[in-house]
């Protein structure tokens, strides 16, 4: 690389104090990768100092070093508000090195002092048993996000930086990382940052040229070319190139100074001047040398400035006696006996390159948002109640009805609360929080558009990737919000939920880190109301894989009317460290309990319905439902029975939280053997109607003792564009067919209701020649209710 001619911004003792701060940085990290013992090589390094596993990744480290030392030195003179976030998580060496150069490690992690029994600690806890990941994690002070998968650090950083006018995010973008979808449609991010009243995102992105193995796409572009991208995209990039360090340290000291600046001139005009339209923010593009500073070649082969160097360049440091001298003088290469006095503490006149207190980017509050978070202010839910005189006799929409109150939620909390969704607010019957607020939206706005404004609290894009990672951002930085998806096509952020799931249990025990409100979903739009979409929209698997997750972590509720939804979404927005799954309906569904009984069947999770349940006594067999539309089939298959067969002894058992069914060994909210027997007998068939794939409830449930008599019904991959009633047919959920499975497993009702049987059959065959005839269900079956007897 060419170095590039400039005034210098820095004066010698400025750079001589950065530099010797980045080779801190550097050695700590390559200490974490490599040793034992020995940690400030003051007698010779021998193969047993060497750990027998080497992990970790060093090519992308020493560029996140480089980048934070100059973000100190910004923050030191402008007294900035900064948190740190990177793309290139592989690189947790350098964010723990740093967050230690800081003080802040041994602050959090007392055992891990700043001597040199406190270094040979730090290095021999990385990725060794019993110790911290490689990657930069909830374990890190700092970090607000997981680093191990890439692609979400750019739209985490707009999260956080929204409804926080102080905050810069730093985020840094590996080019490897550039690659990925979610990561490119996250440049789109500034159309929806209002610099009134959010903070500033600064990306940087980091080019150093390879992957793990092959170049990188935006590395081997033509300067102008990527230009172009980063301006079409709304950026003015700032380029920092070279391989010689102080001129890269003037470059990049340069290239900082003129950000910042920048930043601070549109945030005064836009709040001070008022002046209108979406600015142009600056960004960073840095090309240093990937794995720079470390072996130039190992093996005859170059390694500084390629592929080889992205992991553990000397791989052989135990057996390999020319690996082990070249790991001796690359780590003395630092000039360790510098950087730390006799005991191992870092230096006193090296300690003024970083900033002190709550400034400091591994001790600032946002990046531990349970720190900042501030409760809801919630209306009561129960205002909102719709009145059931009768069970399943009236019918609402239940979003429609949860809209009114997010709508109110949005105006107490004008400062803290959002809702995300891909472009399917008014879709999902919510539309009623646009009597309030209005999309957020920086860019064009024309006569004709709806509710856009750049101060709206709904943010909507197409694209799920970014409404996961911005209301992540949101809440890790300490707000609250909620996610409404269509349920098909949440599945686009599995991986997304994987990663948070992770980060909030390993977080919970980090007695550092403060509780964080939870990530809650409200799927809608879901698999058996499709009536105009079809198979592309059938698709209730987002629930089995959240079931997978950590059962301290996740929670899951199937609400079966209006009231029920409302009591499980004040619960949801009141928890903290969850991932809430709430699934509902937006088409009108009949309601069933009164707001006083809604509250107590939530809280139970699930409970017998005895209005729709025949005879007190032990049943002859269990109708269990989760979901609306299992909940109706259910109760429609009761009205049958409790018709035509009065002898038979049914309940009626509706389950909101699935999670009930499990043992309590499980799961914080399984049931006893006991109270599970109470409920669904030891010994009498239960018939099970439920929303998504049925052997989930076989894998919850599949523990207790009666689980030999469970047969569950659920959707079976059948449908398309079609009628509900048709939709239920389709997979054997509807009413007809729940009669006949009762009449196949209760012991001696084969013979008896042979008859009621066939006419199940029949009945299911004039169903489906009516919508065939029609075009729509019969109204019959549409329009049927619960009448008491």
């Amino acid at each position: 690389m060419t170095a590039q001619a400039l005034t210098p911004t820095l004066s010698d003792a400025e750079l001589t104090l950065i530099d010797s701060y980045w080779r801190a940085a550097n050695y700590l990290s390559v200490g974490q990768i490599y040793l034992l013992d020995n940690p400030l090589l003051r007698e010779p390094l021998v193969a047993e100092h060497v750990k027998p596993r080497l992990l970790g990744h060093w090519g992308t480290t020493p560029g996140l070093n480089l980048i934070y030392a100059h973000l100190n030195r910004i923050i030191r003179e402008r007294d900035s508000d900064v948190i740190y976030i990177t793309g290139p998580g592989h690189g947790g060496p350098g964010l723990v090195a740093n967050a230690y150069l800081e003080r802040t490690y041994s602050e959090v992690y007392t055992g891990i002092g700043e001597d040199a029994d406190g270094l040979r600690k730090l290095f021999r806890q990385f990725s060794f048993p019993g110790g911290i990941p490689s990657h930069v994690a909830a374990e890190t002070p700092g970090s607000i996000h997981e680093g191990g998968e890439l692609g979400y650090a750019l739209v985490h950083a707009y999260g956080a930086a929204f409804d926080n006018p102080d905050l810069v995010v730093a985020c840094v973008i590996g080019d490897g990382e550039a690659e990925t979808g979610p990561l490119a449609a996250s440049w789109h991010s500034n159309k929806f940052l209002n610099p009134v009243t959010d903070g500033a995102v600064l990306p940087i992105l980091h080019l150093n040229g390879y992957k793990i193995a092959n170049p990188t796409v935006l590395a081997r572009i033509p300067a102008e070319e990527l230009d172009a991208l980063l301006y079409g995209y709304g950026y003015r990039p700032i380029t920092v190139a070279g391989d010689d360090p102080a001129n890269v340290h003037q470059q990049l000291a340069t290239a900082f100074d003129e950000a910042f600046d920048q930043i601070a001139a549109i945030q005064r005009a836009a709040r001070l001047d008022g002046e209108p339209g979406r600015p142009l923010w600056p960004m960073i593009v840095l090309r240093t040398p990937k794995g720079w500073t470390g072996p130039s070649e190992v093996d005859g082969k170059q390694v500084e400035g390629t592929w080889r160097s992205h992991q553990v360049p000397l791989s052989e440091t135990r057996t390999n006696p020319e690996h082990l001298a070249q790991l001796d003088e690359w780590l003395r290469s630092y000039r360790p006996e510098e950087l730390f006095d006799e005991t191992g503490a870092l230096r006193d006149e090296l300690r003024a390159a970083a900033p002190t207190g709550r400034r400091r980017m591994s001790a600032n509050p946002h990046a531990n948002g349970g720190l900042l978070l501030r409760d809801l202010d919630l209306p009561d839910f129960t205002d909102y109640a719709v009145a059931v005189e009768e069970p399943a006799v009236a019918t609402a929409e239940a979003t429609r009805v949860l809209g009114a109150f997010l709508r109110d939620v949005i105006t107490r909390n004008p400062d803290r609360f959002r809702l995300m969704g891909p472009d399917e607010t008014a879709s999902n019957r919510l539309a009623s929080v646009f009597e309030s607020t209005d999309r957020a939206w920086q860019a064009e706005i024309e006569p004709g558009d709806d509710h856009l404004s750049p101060d709206g609290r709904v943010m909507e894009v197409l694209s799920e990737h970014l409404c996961q990672g911005w209301l992540e951002g949101y809440l890790l930085t300490g707000r609250h919000g909620l996610f409404n998806c269509y349920e098909a096509f949440v599945h686009i952020v599995d991986s997304m939920l994987n990663q948070h799931a992770k980060w909030l249990f390993s977080s919970s025990h980090l007695p550092w880190r403060r509780p964080i409100a939870s990530l809650n979903y409200l799927l809608t739009s879901h698999v058996w109301r499709q009536d105009h979409n079809g198979a592309s929209h059938q698709d209730p698997g987002f629930i089995d894989h959240v079931a997978n997750k950590r059962p301290e972590v996740v929670r899951v509720y199937l609400p079966p009317d209006a009231n029920t939804l409302l009591s499980v979404a004040d619960h949801c927005l009141r928890s903290r460290d969850y991932v809430n799954v709430i699934v509902a309906g937006k088409q009108p569904a009949l309601t069933y309990l009164t707001m006083d009984e809604a509250i107590a069947h939530c809280t139970r999770g699930l409970g017998i319905w005895e209005w729709a349940s025949t005879g007190s006594d032990e049943p002859d067999v269990v109708l269990a439902c989760a979901g609306d539309i299992p909940t109706l089939e259910t109760l429609a298959a009761a009205d049958i029975l409790r018709h035509r067969l009065p002898d038979l002894k049914v309940r009626v058992v509706n389950v909101v939280d699935i999670m009930r069914l499990q043992p309590e060994s499980e799961h914080p909210h399984g049931m006893s053997e006991r109270e599970f027997d109470s409920v669904f007998t030891t010994d009498k068939p239960v018939i099970f109607a439920y929303h998504g794939y049925p052997w989930l409830i076989h894998r919850l449930a599949y523990r207790h003792a009666n689980h030999d008599q469970l047969h569950v019904r659920g959707f079976k991959e059948r449908g398309t564009t079609t009628t509900p009633f048709d939709m239920v047919m389709l997979n054997d959920l509807d009413r007809f067919h729940l009669v006949m499975d009762v009449i196949d497993r209760v012991d001696g009702l084969s013979a008896r209701a042979a008859g009621l049987r066939q006419e199940m059959v029949d009945a299911r065959l004039a169903a489906r020649s009516y919508t065939r005839e029609h075009g729509e269900d019969d109204p019959a079956i549409s329009g049927w209710t619960w009448e008491r007897m």
